[in-house]
């Protein structure tokens, strides 16, 4: 793949003084930010590997009057390359706004997925004359994608294939269909525009049902479609109300003879929607859903519902229903435990936490304490050579990656990571998770590590450290734990410093303005406003005394990490309703599934981190209960015997 001579020299010098670190990156930043401001950007070397992406955030700038002849040029002298793929989005965005549909054309690829843009395509080849068979082909394929609504940029497009006879009636059914099976009255509606008379009367009155069901669909047809639309429509109002949605059932489904995957349909939404608040009626509506109709969500549901209840014996009854792989897991296994200790037969409980107990997560590490064993761990450590990293380093792509990350421009830096990928073997692509990371990207081992199973056993690419002695002075200062800190930090950003999230978190600790503000307040601190957050001192120290503050309010760690994730409103809650129970039960039982499985991770994540930072943990079962609990002894980690359960890290 590589020239080795040349290619390693370059690399170990790369290696030696990292490229564009520092002042280089300093310069880099400003180089972009002066583009996108449409300022004279600093001067970069000729060669410089981003140059190109610096040019392109010039040309975007203006990109509604940039002359044809500029992008033409620039997606000529970068063709194949990310940086060109990148620009060309725009450029045919800019093209498509402007309806400059020559332009479009000559710049247009097929590899473009994106339905706008392929829309704009179809635009494009209709106003140069070129609605072939191929084109109604397309535009067809577009129309039957989805029944969600889409693109305005389609609407010509619809227009056009309906006026050349290419919208059949066919096609418009099988488009409402697919609306109704997504709940979408609105695109419904507009599919059956163009229908006969009396096939858009009904068309409407289906998309009338599935906004507010109603009783005039007890005549219909009796018609696989009518039965389609009538179960989705009540699905949907089972979500909202499901209650009513049992009380009308009945009419409907002996008025359209349903089958039992169309009434099942309509159960599922009402058991599940029910069931996630633990109303009164679960029990009762999971019953009525035909075994047919459970997947595996409605089958955990099922165990959560007994669980939330105490009811022991039910609870074991809805796990042994479920299919035997999904029971496998360790978190089943390890219940199926529970149920069995609880109702008496601790035997049977014991080998099934033997089993639990070979897998290194949270209810595989619960098991090794119940049975007092070492917890396990068969790490996959790293075992390539500098050279092979070297060359690795140097794929060109990966350069230009690593600068990109470090100038803020993440969106830009994965385009030129998945195309180094295309040309990584597995091992190689192990190789770039290590190189991402000694630049501070982190989470490439998140995205890019499992595809082969026993990459899930590369611990320490997985779960890295940074600024571990920042974390332990935090931590220390707070009376925490520091590998509970370092877990929250993996769960939240895996620490990236610039993360941001929909709900405006920020940084590493993932910490909202308000609160940063409000902790900051109440230690003394100067607050240097949301930016702020970005600096990972300021975010460590805030979000460690914020976590501090949750566990002493609720007086539990496990109860904190809920709250951290959820806030305190639905963490209240759900304590008012089940705080009695024991806490594996209780985090089972958390409505929020993000939630739920937020604080399994971070506790397993803990133990992990702990085995990074000290080479023992602090057990899990004591670790959730906070620092009263236990008498201080920590466990070893062991690989387990080839013959034990696989791990699944």
């Amino acid at each position: 793949m590589w020239k080795q001579p040349r290619i390693v020299l370059a690399a170990l010098a790369l290696l030696a003084a990292p490229l564009l670190r520092a002042q280089d990156d300093a310069t880099l930043r400003a180089a972009f930010e002066a583009a996108e401001r449409g300022l004279p950007p600093p001067a970069l070397p000729a060669d410089h590997p981003v140059r190109p992406w610096v040019e392109m955030a010039t040309l975007r700038k203006d990109i509604d009057t940039l002359p044809a002849a500029r992008a033409q040029d620039f997606l000529k002298r970068h063709a194949g390359q990310p940086v060109a793929e990148a620009f060309r989005e725009a450029w045919l965005r800019s093209l498509l706004k402007r309806k400059d549909w020559t332009t479009f054309r000559a710049a247009w690829s097929p590899a473009i997925k994106d339905t706008t843009l392929r829309c704009g395509d179809l635009q494009a080849r209709l106003a140069a004359g070129a609605a072939d068979a191929q084109w109604t082909a397309d535009a067809q394929a577009i129309w039957r994608s989805s029944g969600k609504s889409l693109p305005d940029a389609c609407d010509p497009v619809f227009d056009a294939l309906a006026a050349r006879g290419g919208l059949t009636d066919a096609l418009r059914w099988e488009r409402i269909e697919l609306a109704a099976a997504e709940w979408e009255p609105g695109v419904m509606r507009a599919a059956a525009r163009g229908l006969p008379a009396e096939q858009l009367a009904l068309a409407n009155d289906y998309a009338a049902f599935v906004q507010a069901p109603h009783p005039r669909a007890t005549q219909w047809p009796k018609t696989a479609r009518s039965r389609l639309v009538a179960s989705h429509g009540l699905a949907k109002l089972a979500k909202d109300d499901p209650l009513a949605a049992e009380a009308q059932l009945p009419a409907i489904a002996q008025a359209l003879d349903f089958t039992e995957a169309e009434r099942g349909r309509v159960l599922y939404q009402a058991a599940l929607w029910t069931v996630a608040s633990y109303l009164p009626d679960s029990a009762r509506l999971l019953a009525l859903v035909p075994d047919s109709a459970y997947d595996e969500r409605l089958h955990e549901w099922r165990v959560r519902e007994a669980l939330s209840r105490g009811d022991w014996k039910a609870a074991l009854d809805a796990l042994r229903r479920m299919d035997p792989k999904q029971r496998d897991s360790s978190r089943w296994t390890w219940f199926e435990a529970r149920m069995l200790e609880l109702t008496g037969d601790r035997e049977g409980a014991r080998a099934l936490f033997a089993r639990a107990a070979s897998r290194p997560d949270f209810h595989g590490f619960l098991a090794a304490d119940r049975l007092d064993r070492p917890y396990a761990l068969c790490p996959l450590m790293p075992d390539w050579s500098d050279a092979e990293k070297a060359a690795v380093a140097a794929d060109p792509a990966l350069v230009r990656a690593m600068a990109l990350f470090r100038a803020d421009r993440s969106g830009w830096a994965t385009r030129e990571w998945n195309d180094a990928l295309t040309r990584l073997d597995d091992r190689q692509r192990r190789i770039a998770v290590q190189v991402a990371q000694e630049h501070g990207w982190f989470d490439r081992a998140v995205f890019n590590l499992g595809k082969v199973p026993e990459e899930q056993r590369l611990y320490t690419l997985r779960f890295p450290i940074h600024h571990a002695d920042l974390i332990e002075r935090e931590a220390r200062r707070n009376g925490l734990d520091p590998a509970w800190v370092a877990a929250e930090i993996r769960a939240e950003s895996t620490f990236n410093p610039r993360a941001r999230s929909p709900a405006n978190a920020r940084g590493l600790m993932q910490v909202l303005p308000s609160t940063g503000a409000a902790v900051a307040r109440r230690l003394g601190l100067p607050w240097g406003g949301a930016e702020s957050l970005y600096d990972p001192a300021t975010n460590i120290t805030l979000g460690t005394a914020y976590l501090r503050e949750k566990e002493a309010m609720y007086g539990k760690p496990y109860v904190a990490i809920a709250a951290y994730n959820a806030g305190p409103t639905p963490t209240s809650r759900w304590l008012s309703q089940r705080g009695h129970m024991d806490p594996d039960i209780w985090i089972e039982t958390i409505s929020y599934r993000e939630t739920r499985e937020y604080v399994a991770r971070v506790l397993a994540f803990s133990v992990l981190y702990d085995w990074r930072m000290f080479g023992t943990a602090r057990p899990v079962s004591e670790r959730m209960l906070g620092a009263a609990a236990g008498n201080g002894k920590r466990k070893r980690f062991e690989c387990p015997a080839p013959d034990a359960a696989p791990q699944a890290g």
